[in-house]
C-alpha cells in the first residue's frame, strides 16, 4: 500500500497505527518511527500529518519497502499470503485478497450476525475495516458455487 494512502487511511480513521503495526508484525511505535522517518509529523489537534519533510513527498512509496526484504513481520505477511492463497490455481481470489490485506468497496447495509468462535477467529484476523468484505466476499463465493449469484 502506498504512503499516501496509509497516511489518509489514518486522518480519516479508516486504519489505526495499531492495525497497521499488525499487518506488518512489528510494534506501534516502529509504525511511529517509519512515518516520522518519511518527514511526517503528527499534528494532534488536527488530527493530520503534515509533511515537513524534503520535497518531493514520499507520497509514491509502497510502505512495505520501509521493512526489508529480510524482515521476519514481511515473511509473516507473504505466508499468510500463501496460506490463503487458492489451491485451484496460482492466482489470489478476493477472499484471499481480503485476507492478505487489499481491499475492494461496495455499497452495504450494516446486520448483525452471531459467529461461531472458529470462524470469528479468521475474521478478527484481518484489520478492522476489511472485515465486512472478507465476510461478504466468502459468501458471494459460496453463493454463486451455489447458483444463487450469478
Amino acid at each position: 500500500m502506498l504512503v499516501s494512502k496509509i497516511i489518509h487511511k489514518i486522518m480519516v480513521k479508516e486504519m489505526t497505527i495499531k492495525e497497521l503495526a499488525e499487518l506488518y508484525g512489528v510494534s506501534d511505535r516502529t509504525i511511529q518511527l517509519k512515518i516520522k522517518k518519511l518527514g511526517y509529523e503528527w499534528d494532534s489537534k488536527k488530527s493530520v500529518y503534515n509533511y515537513l519533510g524534503e520535497f518531493p513527498e514520499p507520497s509514491d512509496v509502497d510502505f512495505s519497502t520501509l521493512f526489508g526484504k529480510n524482515n521476519a513481520s514481511m515473511g509473516e505477511i507473504n505466508k499468510s499470503k500463501s496460506k490463503f492463497a487458492s489451491t485451484s490455481n496460482d492466482e489470489m481470489d478476493s477472499i484471499d485478497m481480503l485476507l492478505a490485506g487489499k481491499k475492494t468497496h461496495s455499497k452495504r447495509v450494516y446486520r448483525g450476525f452471531y459467529f461461531d468462535e472458529d470462524i470469528l477467529n479468521i475474521i478478527d484476523r484481518v484489520p478492522r475495516n476489511y472485515k465486512s468484505e472478507l465476510v461478504n466476499e466468502s459468501l458471494r463465493k459460496i453463493f454463486k458455487d451455489k447458483g444463487l449469484l450469478e
